[in-house]
């Protein structure tokens, strides 16, 4: 299919994952295009950057982006990616709320869905992943309480819309004396606003736009979890042509791949105060056209000295490591043979300094 040829009640548009770190929306963003264009590792907040992943379908396109874990932050770099994820939720069409199936919904699910329903009148599926790391009866559970969830966030929305439109509202002619009236005063609005928050909330009306169970890993109903998606798209033509996978540039994806290769296998040595950088990328000169090769410098930042240790390892074998895992999915990215180089520094504190943060592009 190209831009001149598409049927005339073809959809398509723009589809956030927002979820806690770790929920599983890279991963799920990945299986959706079927190529990998978002790191993935099971270290939370992996993603760094609102990578767009392009879905192509005969009857729809699906344009998603993967944003980073939407959190309560503590740096000015945590403070920067929930801009990234405010921005974008401004933008989309429908937004997908990702959700464990294995961890039981807490605080930081309950922000993000506040997030979420003051955020607009945008549809919000929520999306029930890793369903294959638990049983069918611990699913259902979850699955449950996720639709409650939904109806006391949404309810507590609209209540809230509501008391905001009447405050809002002009007083009538005649009412001079409303400040006066029995029950008007701070004290009874109190209790009153006590009495509503004691009260379970839930009008009736209904939460989530749609809710459904997937496992990426094992491909269970991926392909349902995109049809449901693209049910809240509007008629238009593709945004992108076809084969398109993802907009970001080759050097932004090269950099997250090696930034999820030097994440992988330090779990709990290394927290995630690592940011790449491509300095250059380039096709050797004097290569045969049907064996090219393409030369890629990197330089990988940590925020202290015995990070850049724990990166390289003894003699250099963690290093060594990083750049074959690395070198491998940038090869199945770009078609040709890499050759890879690799320089770690020492950034102290970057995720805390302005400057540092906008010279590693945040």
């Amino acid at each position: 299919m190209d831009f001149a040829s598409f049927p005339e009640d073809f959809t398509a548009g723009f589809a956030v994952m927002v979820g806690r770190p770790n929920a599983g929306k890279s991963t799920l963003t990945n299986a959706l295009v079927g190529q990998k264009v978002a790191i993935t590792s099971n270290r939370p907040q992996t993603t760094r950057h609102t990578i767009r992943g392009i879905v192509h379908r005969d009857n729809f396109q699906l344009v998603l982006v993967d944003t980073p874990g939407l959190h309560r932050p503590r740096t000015l770099l945590g403070e920067r990616l929930n801009d990234m994820v405010a921005e974008t939720l401004a933008e989309v069409d429908v937004i997908g709320f990702c959700i464990s199936a294995n961890e039981k919904i807490g605080p930081g699910d309950r922000y993000i869905a506040q997030q979420l329903a003051a955020s607009g009148n945008k549809p919000v599926v929520a999306i029930v992943t890793k369903a294959d790391t638990v049983s069918q009866e611990e699913l259902a559970i979850q699955l449950l309480e996720v639709s409650r969830l939904g109806e006391e966030i949404m309810s507590a929305e609209r209540a809230t819309r509501a008391e905001r439109k009447r405050r809002q509202q002009p007083r009538k002619k005649g009412d001079t004396n409303l400040a006066f009236r029995k029950d008007s005063g701070p004290a009874a609005q109190r209790r009153k606003s006590q009495a509503s928050s004691d009260a379970p909330v839930n009008d009736g009306k209904g939460g989530w736009a749609d809710i459904i169970p997937v496992s990426s890993v094992k491909g269970f109903q991926v392909e349902q979890v995109a049809e449901l998606l693209a049910s809240h798209m509007p008629v238009s033509p593709p945004l992108y042509p076809e084969g398109e996978l993802t907009d970001e540039p080759e050097m932004t994806l090269v950099a997250e791949l090696v930034r999820e290769a030097a994440l992988e296998g330090v779990r709990h040595e290394l927290p995630h105060s690592v940011a790449v950088t491509v300095e250059e990328m380039e096709l050797r000169e004097g290569r045969p056209e049907d064996s090219p090769l393409v030369d890629i410098h990197v330089n990988l930042y940590v925020e202290r000295d015995s990070q850049k240790a724990i990166i390289i390892g003894k003699r250099g074998s963690r290093l060594r490591e990083i750049g074959a895992t690395a070198r491998q999915n940038i090869e199945a990215l770009l078609g040709t043979k890499v050759y890879l180089d690799i320089h770690v520094k020492v950034a102290k504190d970057w995720q805390r300094d302005p400057k540092a943060l906008g010279r590693l592009g945040f």
